[in-house]
């Protein structure tokens, strides 16, 4: 079931859902929509390794904006820390995002009961196409869950993505076992 806006409302209120900065305007129907932040990212070597720790550069967007190469995977972040304590939270691109041909994520559209950070976005793009710090960039929408967890994200020794940022995030691929 996908939260309203009366009930992710009353999640932020109750604190099972966290939203800095919260605007109330950015709340829809069944949505909350986020903004891509000031910082993107791209991997120094063309080529990556799974096994590996690609390393990445970061650059600020600056106020005439960044425009996207067709071909080249960047990494962005939106402004909007978020908490999720008793929801799966799943971050889709607007639909204008889409109309400009631009991806925000390649498969990581979904977060986990516990995930507490800023989303790092898997950008890439059809055409090239310039984009703004603090433009709409996505949506946040929130399923319930139901039976107990016993395995929140934040508290897993295994997550990887926990220590709060407000910079894009490279893969950590390789610090899994295979």
């Amino acid at each position: 079931m996908i939260l309203t806006d009366v009930e992710i409302l009353k999640s932020i209120k109750d604190g099972n859902i966290v939203i800095e900065p919260y605007r109330p305007d950015c709340l829809g129907t069944n949505s909350y929509d986020v903004h891509l932040g000031k910082w993107l990212a791209v991997y120094e070597s063309h080529e990556l390794d799974a096994k590996k720790h690609n390393k990445i550069k970061h650059f600020q967007i600056e106020h005439e904006g960044f425009v996207l190469m067709p071909g080249t995977l960047y990494l962005g972040v939106t402004e909007e820390y978020t908490e999720t304590h008793h929801t799966v939270p799943f971050l889709e691109g607007k639909s204008s995002i889409g109309r400009l041909g631009i991806d925000i994520h390649a498969t990581a559209g979904k977060g986990d009961v516990g995930f507490c950070n800023t989303w790092t976005l898997e950008i890439s793009c059809v055409q090239p196409v310039r984009v703004y710090a603090g433009m709409p960039i996505g949506q946040l929408i929130y399923f319930k869950v139901e039976g107990d967890i016993n395995n929140y994200y934040n508290k897993k020794t295994s997550a990887k993505y926990t220590q709060r940022t407000d910079k894009p995030v490279e893969s950590m691929m390789w610090k899994n076992k295979f």
